[in-house]
């Protein structure tokens, strides 16, 4: 098993949500976060004063899933959340240990 964890511009959440539930994705974990990456900071003006914005609002979704869903899942998320522009976002794949459902203690693949 693995967990995806794809952070993207808040724009593309509900069209991503779309395409998981095309691909039969059932559950995802979704946080709005702070961050940076290549992207520089911004200078705004708030009552006069000159401010650097570096953090910019982004969305994560983390995704749990058997391992040969991963390319499919991967794929689809860089097909939806591209715009070819810096700020895209970025997709962490890591090894998923165990699962466990606390409702059935179900354990492995059966508790997705």
């Amino acid at each position: 098993m693995k967990k995806i964890e794809a952070v993207i511009r808040p724009t593309k959440l509900e069209e991503l949500k779309t395409a998981m539930n095309e691909l039969e994705v059932r559950g995802m974990t979704i946080f709005n976060v702070m961050g940076r990456g290549l992207q520089k900071d911004i200078k705004q003006y708030y009552r006069g004063q000159e401010v650097s914005v570096d953090l910019f609002p982004k969305v994560k979704i983390e995704i749990v899933c058997p391992d040969d869903a991963v390319e499919r899942i991967v794929q689809r998320i860089q097909e939806v959340c591209r715009t070819g522009n810096i700020g895209d976002g970025k997709i962490f794949v890591y090894p998923v240990e165990n699962i466990i459902r606390i409702r059935t203690q179900e354990q492995g693949e059966k508790a997705l």
